[in-house]
């Protein structure tokens, strides 16, 4: 099996912390080049000394804030003009707040547009001419279940990444001819920052200890407990090697087998 990304750049937005960290050290490990995306300079810094480099790997890193307007546009802007091959790009942003949707306002729902799906077109409009000049591409997209199957209490984080889904699944469609693959990865319950503040949020809504809000979490997913980024990680970083070439449009649920649907 080709799992081999020598020669590879990957850009990978997140990467600071949690499934995108996690994500760019896989890549590394599979011999990419790795430029990080990320807000804060000193967490990218010490990401990348974490990134291996026996390959002969060069790591790079971008500062930029996705929720400041045009900041990753000026930002992967100012990269490519140094370095302008990307072949693997991996989306990647933390979701938004919690609550029910009846109570969401309309500047939720556009915060969250722009930060996920506007600047993921961004991104990728960026990055396409160098991957349809090298005849390979790999663009992943880290989602979530609720893809699939809505979860209680993250109204907005559902409505936008059900239209991430198919706006990807549309690009797939459209960049097929050209050597390049999008997919979707989807983390269910997996421990990171978020499932934490998920936690916290859920035990004082229901006036329960985090301890037993996450032991009911845990019963619900059948191999009993949640998922590591660095699992997360290994189906995305799967996703970007020559062995998936024949695997596009697809939502990918690294969830344990919690999710309902087929």
């Amino acid at each position: 099996m080709n799992l081999n990304l020598t020669g590879k750049t990957a850009l990978v937005c997140g990467s600071t912390q949690g499934i995108g960290k996690a994500t760019a050290i896989e890549l590394a490990l599979l011999g990419a080049n790795v430029t990080l995306l990320a807000r804060n300079e000193e967490s990218l810094r010490q990401t990348l000394t974490e990134l291996d480099r026996s390959q002969g790997q060069t790591h790079r890193y971008v500062v930029a804030d996705f929720s400041e307007a045009g900041a990753v546009k000026t930002a992967l802007d100012r990269y490519l003009a140094e370095h302008p091959m990307v072949h693997i790009l991996i989306n990647n942003t933390g979701g938004p707040a919690g609550g029910p949707l009846i109570e969401a306002t309309a500047d939720q729902f556009t915060t969250t547009f722009h930060n996920h799906l506007v600047n993921n077109q961004t991104l990728v409009q960026a990055v396409f001419p160098s991957m349809k000049k090298a005849g390979f591409g790999r663009i992943v997209n880290i989602i979530s279940t609720s893809v699939k199957q809505p979860i209680i209490g993250l109204g907005v984080s559902n409505t936008i990444r059900g239209a991430v889904a198919q706006w990807a699944k549309t690009l797939s469609l459209e960049l097929g001819q050209y050597g390049i693959t999008v997919n979707n990865v989807l983390p269910g319950s997996t421990e990171t920052d978020r499932i934490e503040s998920l936690i916290t949020a859920r035990a004082k809504a229901a006036d329960k200890s985090r301890e037993e809000i996450r032991q009911q979490m845990e019963r619900e997913i059948p191999i009993g407990r949640f998922a590591t980024a660095e699992e997360v990680a290994a189906a995305a970083a799967f996703l970007c090697t020559p062995a998936a070439a024949s695997i596009s449009g697809i939502n990918v649920p690294v969830d344990g087998g919690k999710t309902g649907g087929l």
